[in-house]
């Protein structure tokens, strides 16, 4: 078994400067690599990686679909009403506003302008 030295999750975003000022809006992510084809986002800690790929890359594998499918990224903060209120403030895509949740977090859901679905959460 091999050990795991870095996890990158790396989402396909045809408009890279309003993703990335999505991510570094809303949470403490700061671009660490930022080019017209990838843009490596890293939280403060330096603990997570978010990578931002244009689909005309060409290191994008072939044969990935161009919309984000099957999956979305959870993000756990200490409060989720602020980061409601900021999305709101920027005008970004709130699908779910944020609710109790009977395992004990308050959630509320974003769509992000790469197309992914991000859930906001907090314990309660």
């Amino acid at each position: 078994m091999q050990r795991i030295n870095r996890l990158l999750i790396n989402l396909l975003s045809s408009s890279l400067e309003e993703s990335k000022h999505f991510y570094t809006t809303l949470f403490d992510f700061k671009a660490e690599f930022d080019s017209d084809w990838f843009v490596n986002l890293i939280s403060e800690s330096r603990s997570l990686e978010l990578g931002l790929i244009h689909p005309s890359s060409d290191i994008v594998p072939d044969g990935l679909p161009s919309a984000a499918q099957g999956f979305y990224l959870t993000f756990v903060v200490e409060d989720v009403e602020a980061t409601y209120q900021l999305a709101q403030s920027k005008g970004y895509d709130i699908t779910a506003a944020p609710h109790d949740t009977f395992y004990g977090q308050r959630r509320m859901l974003l769509r992000a302008p790469d197309g992914v679905v991000v859930d906001v959460s907090s314990p309660m």
